[in-house]
């Protein structure tokens, strides 16, 4: 059993700044929760495989807490920024990364909990994207064209 710890999403951190935009786009233009797209990256790396049906209870998870605050919030930023000092838009920007940070602390108890309780995982999987496959099939997204966009 593999316990999942915050570091997790410093590994995420840095894998999101070196495209950002591209997030940003899938995030707005299919309502992708970035964090975890980003999981999904983290688990096919560590070759840590989940069904689709735990990518379901994932986004469930967050589903509340990001429609009801975390994307209204991101939208009453994106709106108030030309009204805006730097310093008090930044401001805006660190209280979404901190309701961001609140989101990956519910994944991470939802990842754990799925752990403890002996969720099977699947082990043997050829796929290198199949986490970032199966969330993005939430979606209707085919992952060859996240692929795509990544790399433009």
């Amino acid at each position: 059993m593999q316990q999942f710890n915050s570091l997790i999403w410093r590994e995420c951190d840095s894998h999101y700044a070196l495209n950002p935009l591209n997030y940003i786009s899938v995030q707005d233009d299919y309502q992708v929760n970035v964090n975890l797209l980003l999981l999904a990256q983290y688990l096919d790396k560590k070759t840590h495989y989940l069904p689709l049906a735990q990518w379901e209870t994932l986004a469930a998870t967050i589903e509340d807490w990001d429609t009801k605050v975390v994307t209204p919030y991101r939208k009453l930023r994106r709106l108030a920024k030309s009204h805006l000092q730097v310093g008090e838009y930044q401001q805006m920007l660190d209280i979404e990364l901190m309701m961001e940070r609140k989101t990956q602390q519910m994944l991470l108890k939802k990842l754990n909990q799925f752990e403890s309780e002996g969720v099977s995982t699947i082990t043997d999987n050829n796929n290198d994207t199949y986490n970032t496959d199966n969330y993005l099939c939430l979606f209707g997204i085919d992952a060859d064209y996240f692929t795509e966009l990544q790399s433009a």
